[in-house]
């Protein structure tokens, strides 16, 4: 696809929808560093304008001209993705959603809420926990991460396990389509069966097929206990099987995560909080459980307890303060920040069913040994979902930019084999669509890039992204 460079007039055009204050060019420097990455490694884009609209009304505008005149338009909400999907890989246009950051209403009665997608999850979250509410999906990066780019990529999060992921809270969206056509994808319902599910294609969607510009989520009342428990397993692969087991047992957490030794005491290092761990300990499982009712919490954990007993533990450190949970919550959610503050690394998102973690994570130690290179596995154990920190180590150049590619290839062959996909919550954007037939046959890439065309028929919405 060729496209066309953003001129002077167009900037003036821009311009005048958005108002100067809202438009930044590369000549500004300091303004514009943030818009050129995301959390993806340390890719570099420069896009030739930044436009920050107020509204869906101005965005379907910037869109109308864009099309007319072949420019790649990039959405970009806070830049916390790794994948790539905020980069604008072919420069042109990036609009960003930060000015829409409204939460428009709280619907209390019908346990729902309409916001703009710019708001950010923690904010979000706290302000229907102040209603006695509660909207679970909480990727790591929820004190930053705009609900906008969680809809894009289906984001999930530690709490996926029980509540399940965005796209389990998605009734409803507004969205600006690339030729400036502003829609509703369905109603504000909790059952809908009308004609295809527009609503879910946007989710997920990684930013290719419109401009989110109001989002509504259905909310559900807060459980307001906890249980917080962190189990050292001297076995890593045991870790991973005890997944299961729990499952089995008829036991459902809020939350089930995976760390390996290395993660959690990197982790430590980062936060300045002391990890002591015994030499023999090599994972460990973090487990939350909450409800209404401490004493049933209470029983559910005997359950726990007595699952994990067969086998090689050591003790069980449940949590006694909110600032113990604070902490261990902080450790697990800083692994990717400290793996990236430890090392050159790439992050890969792989997700196979629960019960085959074991051999995922057999099988990409086993692969990193013959490609030579170390891994941090760390993740949503129990939804199957291992994030894969690949560090660069003692790897030449040469064997990080050639030789690793057919690593992480194998990884994916891997999880395919085991009944997985390569990507569990951070989508495909630039960095995995290299790997995208090894997921997706011909017949499901051919519907796909159909969809694609009949949203974007002249390609203009970030491009680059999923499709080669």
């Amino acid at each position: 696809m060729k496209f066309n460079t953003v001129t002077p007039e167009a900037v003036s055009v821009f311009t005048t929808i958005v108002g100067e204050a809202n438009v930044i060019l590369p000549a500004s420097a300091d303004d514009m560093l943030r818009y050129t990455h995301d959390e993806t490694e340390d890719l570099r884009y420069i896009p030739e304008v930044v436009l920050k609209p107020a509204n869906a009304a101005e965005i379907s505008l910037i869109m109308q001209y864009c099309n007319k005149n072949m420019l790649p338009v990039t959405p970009r909400g806070a830049g916390t993705g790794l994948s790539g999907g905020a980069l604008a890989v072919h420069q042109g246009v990036i609009v960003s959603t930060e000015r829409l950051n409204k939460i428009v209403t709280i619907d209390e009665r019908n346990l729902q809420a309409i916001v703009e997608p710019g708001v950010i999850t923690q904010v979000f979250q706290e302000a229907v926990i102040a209603k006695g509410l509660y909207y679970p999906p909480d990727p790591s990066s929820r004190g930053s991460c705009f609900l906008g780019g969680n809809l894009s990529e289906s984001s999930g999060g530690p709490r996926a396990v029980k509540y399940g992921v965005t796209k389990d809270y998605v009734l409803n969206v507004e969205v600006v389509l690339p030729t400036g056509e502003i829609t509703w994808t369905g109603a504000n319902v909790l059952k809908n069966a009308t004609g295809y599910n527009l609503t879910q294609l946007m989710v997920g969607s990684e930013g290719t097929l419109g401009i989110i510009t109001k989002i509504v989520f259905k909310l559900i009342p807060y459980p307001p206990q906890n249980i917080v428990m962190l189990v050292p397993f001297r076995n890593e692969e045991q870790a991973c099987e005890a997944v299961s087991k729990l499952f089995m047992a008829g036991i459902v957490p809020s939350a089930l995560e995976f760390m390996e030794r290395d993660a959690i005491e990197w982790s430590g290092r980062y936060l300045g909080i002391e990890v002591n761990l015994p030499e023999d300990i090599q994972a460990h499982l973090l487990i939350e459980l909450d409800g209404n009712d401490m004493d049933q919490l209470f029983k559910e954990a005997e359950q726990v307890y007595s699952v994990l007993e067969q086998f090689d533990i050591d003790e069980i450190l449940v949590a006694d303060t909110e600032k113990q949970k604070e902490d261990l919550w902080r450790l697990r959610r800083n692994v990717a920040h400290a793996v990236k503050a430890n090392s050159v690394y790439k992050e890969e998102d792989t997700v196979v069913p629960r019960a085959e973690l074991p051999k995922l994570l057999h099988g990409v130690k086993e692969i990193g040994a013959r490609y030579n290179f170390r891994s941090v596995c760390y993740g949503h154990a129990g939804d199957g979902n291992l994030h894969v920190n690949i560090i660069k180590g003692d790897m030449t150049d040469e064997d990080w930019q050639h030789k690793l590619p057919e690593g992480i290839k194998e990884i994916f062959r891997l999880c395919v084999e085991l009944g997985g996909t390569i990507s569990g919550e951070h989508g495909i954007g630039l960095v995995q669509r290299p790997y995208i037939n090894i997921a997706l046959n011909e017949v499901q890439l051919r519907l796909m890039q159909g969809i694609k065309q009949l949203f974007d028929p002249n390609g203009i919405l970030n491009p680059g992204k999923i499709f080669a």
